[in-house]
């Protein structure tokens, strides 16, 4: 099973009184990651990095670890 590190940033905007997920940025690193959560926090309700393992052959994920958050961030759910 090869696994790989994957790291994304997450932004989210309210609609409806709801959070919901912008387009999902990937990142190299965590270190990458924590900058671009930053940089993206002054324009979003909340901004979200986090890691997780990813399967390269069958696609399937550990749950994701966050590396940082800014603003009220919602639970994430994976299926």
């Amino acid at each position: 099973m090869p696994a790989t590190e994957r790291h994304i940033v997450i932004p989210y905007r309210k609609n409806r009184g709801n959070m919901v997920p912008g387009e999902v940025r990937e990142s190299s690193n965590p270190e990458s990651a924590r900058r671009l959560a930053a940089s993206m926090a002054s324009r979003y309700e909340a901004v979200a990095a986090y890691c997780m393992q990813v399967d390269t052959e069958t696609g399937d994920m550990t749950s994701p670890a966050l590396i940082v958050g800014h603003g009220p961030i919602p639970e994430m759910i994976i299926d």
